[in-house]
């Protein structure tokens, strides 16, 4: 049943009820007030019955008086008399007034002539008397006219009330009528009102009943929406760090091979894994950067930027594909756009690198611009102004509609012929409208396209009085990297290897370690100019290693985060540990270079001032790690000998027992000894390279060819490292 139904179903119940409570309650009105009017006549019967009797009995009195007067000639008797005769007349006056029935009133005005006739007949006897013709009285008296017209008056009056107690049977039968609806109109509307409050008080359990099933109901669907969610996260950070992180690899080992001296078949091979490779990335950038603002975590910064070094950065970026194509590229700023402004310049930066990119790709000859313009000053911000024209294949104007939709090309033949995933505009649109922006588009077929975006950004108070280009890689010299040292914390061995060419390749000295606690070690052992740090790594993360870098530590050294999860907040996430800056894997080899030069010359100022005995260290293991051991024991030597000796005794009895174990088929035996071996090692910073083992021995249903896959490494490492354990012992 749909809402407003219900709403029309409540709104009929409510009216028809009320209803029916108008006519109860009248109809049970009507009744009371028919026995209230009952009652008020049944007194005036009873009143009138009552002055029947009481002239009855005052005419009697009267003729009493007068008989006592004429028989005993004294006029005692008549003491009195007016007032009784006065009575009699007020008894007369009050029936009278009785006007509710025609028969009733007919026998009154009999009655009042007789009672009227008796009194002159009455008054004659007592002047006759008064005159002193006494005799003349008696005769009067015993002629027996007066007590014929009193007989009269009685009749008369025993008629009336005769008369009355038929209406006034009348009036008790309306008055128990009456009553009797009343109480049953009562009845009905208690019995109402009961049914009313049973009705409201169902309706109000099943209400609540229905919204707690609801809100039960919700409680389901929120957790499987947001593991939905985890689960979405969890593939898409999957997807991002296995693809990326091969193709890293590919890419970089192909930027390797592009400076060796190849046969032109050989530099064609390698220009077309270059381009498949970068198209493959681009597809998913776009995926990723879709990810982070459907989880609504795409955050919109706000800092200083050049807003002309940007733009040169970006024609910088793209000058060379542009060269590719003979197209020419131009990027201007117009000269009453402040250069410093204050907003965020990355997601500007994927802005441009998505619409330049666009143009660059369905623009066959002509050139691409870039313009930037004031359109308008309020306060202190700027509307800023921004034009993507190109001269390219164009859109008709009925395509323009969905062009920022996801998803969306203009014709199906684009996606065929240049590729891509449709994503690109929508997420300009989107990264747009997040901050707080507009953008149109305009397009004719053959012509060209072009883009206008207006984006509000804050005027910063500081102005850069100069324009700073940004430093490219074909500028910089090995002589900025002198005297600077670089820590590499990274756990992939592929991406080991491309970092020692780069790094080789540019002169640069640096040391690698394979995880956040092997980079503490090097970071308490020597002073580093600049830490590239991975983010998921075994033993302890980036953002784990950088918190007690910034904490524990207490070091300044800028970090520079490298990760494959290009998802929604990663660069956010990285900066809140703690880190400087944040480079996506597949790491591009001039953007590194860039990020490094940047960050050792602005650091090469401090780190020229400290002394060299910073950087002295005791080296490092190939298996044990001390760092761990180092950091519990706060420099206590005892305590490490003990320890170190300990495990160099423990770990060929545990490997033995693990042996028997296995010998015997007691798993669950071999399964608490593979946990407990966990604590031996890792006091000796084993644990990174022998949980996967571990866990496998622990967990995994073993066979025989799963337990020798997993043991005997677990045995060579825990033999290597006590080896290394005694060379350290040896130190004591």
């Amino acid at each position: 049943m749909t809402g407003k139904k219900i709403i029309f179903y409540i709104l009929a119940a409510f009216i028809a009820g009320n209803l029916l409570l108008i006519y109860i309650q009248y109809n049970s009105a009507k009744n009371i007030n028919t026995l209230i009017r009952g009652n008020e006549k049944l007194l005036e019967e009873f009143r009138v019955s009552s002055e029947l009797k009481e002239l009855e009995k005052d005419i009697l009195s009267v003729e009493g008086k007068i008989r006592g007067t004429v028989s005993t000639k004294d006029t005692y008797y008549i003491e009195g008399l007016d007032i009784k005769i006065s009575e009699v007349e007020s008894d007369l006056s009050q029936l009278q007034k009785i006007s509710d029935d025609d028969s009733s009133v007919k026998y009154i005005d009999e009655l009042d002539y007789l009672v009227h006739k008796k009194l002159v007949f009455s008054r004659g006897i007592l002047d006759t008397f008064h005159a002193g013709d006494k005799t003349v009285a008696e005769d009067l008296i015993a002629a027996q006219q007066g007590k014929k017209l009193t007989d009269s008056i009685i009749l008369v009056i025993q008629i009336i009330d005769s008369t009355r107690q038929k209406l006034l049977a009348t009036v008790t039968s309306s008055i128990d009528e009456s009553g009797k609806k009343a109480q049953k109109f009562g009845t009905i509307l208690i019995v109402l009102v009961l049914i009313s409050g049973a009705i409201l008080f169902w309706y109000v359990i099943n209400t609540i009943r229905k919204q707690t099933q609801l809100i039960q109901q919700l409680n389901i669907s929120e957790r499987k929406v947001r593991e939905s969610a985890r689960v979405k996260e969890n593939f898409m950070a999957n997807m991002s760090h296995e693809i990326r992180t091969p193709m890293n690899a590919i890419l970089g080992f192909t930027n390797l091979l592009q400076r060796k001296n190849l046969d032109a078949e050989s530099k064609e091979y390698i220009q077309t894994i270059q381009k498949s490779g970068e198209n493959l990335l681009t597809i998913i950038n776009d995926i990723l950067d879709l990810s982070k603002i459907e989880a609504g975590m795409m955050r919109i910064e706000s800092a200083p930027f050049s807003i002309r070094g940007l733009t040169h950065s970006i024609q910088t970026m793209f000058k060379s594909k542009a060269a590719e194509k003979n197209l020419q590229l131009s990027a201007t700023v117009d000269e009453s756009v402040p250069d410093t402004l204050e907003g965020d310049a990355t997601r500007l930066t994927q802005i441009f690198v998505n619409l330049i990119g666009n143009a660059l790709k369905f623009t066959n000859n002509g050139t691409i611009s870039v313009r930037i313009s004031n359109e308008g000053i309020t306060g202190n911000t700027i509307m800023t102004g921004i034009i993507v024209a190109d001269t390219g294949i164009g859109i008709e104007k009925e395509k323009l509609a969905p062009i920022f939709e996801r998803f969306q090309q203009a014709e199906d033949s684009v996606t065929r012929k240049y590729g891509g995933t449709g994503l690109g505009l929508s997420i300009v649109n989107d990264l747009v409208l997040l901050q707080n922006g507009s953008i149109a588009v305009e397009s004719e077929p053959g012509i060209g396209t072009s883009f206008r975006l207006i984006i509000p950004y804050k005027i910063s108070a500081d102005q850069i009085s100069t324009v700073l280009s940004p430093i490219r890689a074909s500028v910089i010299t090995k002589e900025h990297f002198e005297n600077t040292l670089i820590l590499v914390v990274e756990d992939n061995e592929i991406n080991q290897s491309l970092i020692r060419h780069l790094f080789n390749d540019w002169q640069l000295e640096f040391h690698l370690a394979s995880n956040g606690k092997k980079a503490l070690d090097k970071l308490r052992e020597k002073k580093y100019d600049l830490i590239l740090m991975d983010i998921q790594m075994p033993e302890m993360d980036g953002y784990t290693a950088t918190q007690k870098i910034r904490t524990e530590l207490k070091l300044d050294t800028p970090i520079i985060a490298m990760t494959a999860h290009a998802l929604s907040g990663e660069r956010e996430k990285c900066l809140s540990y703690g880190m400087d800056e944040y480079i996506s894997k597949p790491i591009e080899y001039e953007q590194l270079y860039k990020l490094i030069a940047r960050f050792t010359q602005k650091n090469k100022l401090v780190s020229l001032q400290k002394t060299a005995s910073d950087k002295s260290g005791n080296g490092s293991y190939q298996y044990i790690n001390l760092q761990y051991m180092k950091e519990v024991s706060m420099g206590n030597a005892e305590y490490e000998k003990t320890v170190t000796e300990q495990f160099i005794e423990t770990i060929p009895g545990d490997l033995q027992s693990l042996e028997n174990a296995w010998k015997e088929k007691d798993i669950p035996h071999l399964q608490q000894l593979a946990h407990n071996l966990r604590t031996t090692v890792s006091v000796m910073g084993l644990n990174e390279s022998l949980q996967p083992y571990l866990d496998n021995l622990e967990y995994e249903k073993l066979g025989e060819e799963i337990f020798q896959q997993n043991y005997l490494p677990v045995k060579s490492i825990c033999e290597g490292s006590v080896q290394e354990a005694k060379q350290f012992y040896s130190t004591f």
